[in-house]
């Protein structure tokens, strides 16, 4: 009985050791697996020739002058002087731009002293400054500009300013607050907007343009004055102006280079539809 036992768990060993060989066999077989970068990352090593908060600009070693932008979650050091030596990993958004995702400094260059630039005397070619400087506008915390358009409802033709400031809460959301004034035949208007705008995330950031939406109170002070309409006198007297509150919904596409197309709607006052072209420095 011991022998025909001791045969049965020889037996059952043997089934065990064999179902693990196979098991194991096709893990040990399999190459080792390591980590490919993005089909549509690049490296680049050079010379930094520019270098801001927000971008960079690197010469290669073939002598091509590469802009790269830094978003929010870029591995960079704090500061890079011009000088330094770089190697970079990017990919390009949609126009091409690239977009730095890391940047290790090979090679700082010395520590500009006090009160010096980190731009260096290297003659940035004018496409590459242009565009750099494009960027630079685009992200900007504050920006300045003016609007012009029409209004429908009554017919008055608007002129005004306006700034952005942010981005607040989130890298796509904005203030943009803004002063109008209209004339029309019969209607002169003053308004006040306190808009806040949405970058909708459907193009990249850096590309050439991009689509917001926005919304926020306005405050409306209005004169319809036939009379003055009938005798072509245009004098302002704002102890004419009746007072309307009004919310505004809007949507617009903004330009890289600064300028702005703009379509809003005004509920609870008038004009009901605003249509604006505008520009922001």
């Amino acid at each position: 009985m011991e022998t025909i036992k001791l045969s049965k768990s020889l037996a059952i060993l043997r089934i065990l050791v064999i179902g693990g060989i196979l098991v194991c066999a096709p893990a040990f077989s399999q190459p080792a697996r390591t980590p490919t970068p993005q089909q549509d990352a690049s490296v680049t090593t050079g010379t930094v020739v520019s270098s801001t908060a927000r971008t960079m600009v690197v010469r290669t070693g073939s002598g091509q002058y590469v802009l790269f932008v830094f978003e929010r979650d870029t591995v960079r050091p704090r500061t890079i002087p011009a000088g330094s030596s770089v190697t970079v990993v990017s990919r390009p958004d949609q126009e091409g731009i690239q977009v730095a995702s890391h940047v290790n400094v090979t090679a700082m260059a010395p520590k500009p002293e006090e009160g010096t630039s980190t731009q260096s005397t290297d003659p940035i070619p004018p496409g590459v400054r242009q565009l750099e400087r494009q960027v630079e506008r685009q992200v900007r915390r504050f920006r300045a500009g003016v609007r012009t358009g029409v209004g429908l409802d009554p017919e008055v033709i608007t002129a005004g300013v306006h700034a952005r400031l942010g981005p607040f809460f989130h890298r796509d959301v904005f203030l943009r607050p803004n002063a109008e004034f209209g004339f029309g035949e019969v209607t002169t208007l003053v308004a006040l907007n306190f808009e806040a705008v949405y970058r909708l995330p459907i193009t990249e950031r850096q590309s050439r343009w991009s689509v917001y939406v926005g919304a926020g109170p306005g405050f409306n002070f209005i004169d319809r004055n036939f009379e003055a309409a009938q005798t072509g006198s245009r004098d302002i007297d704002f102890d004419d102006f009746d007072f309307e509150g009004s919310f505004n919904l809007l949507a617009g596409v903004e330009f890289r280079s600064g300028m702005f197309l703009e379509i809003k709607s005004t509920a609870y006052s008038r004009p009901q539809i605003r249509v604006l072209i505008g520009y922001s420095f």
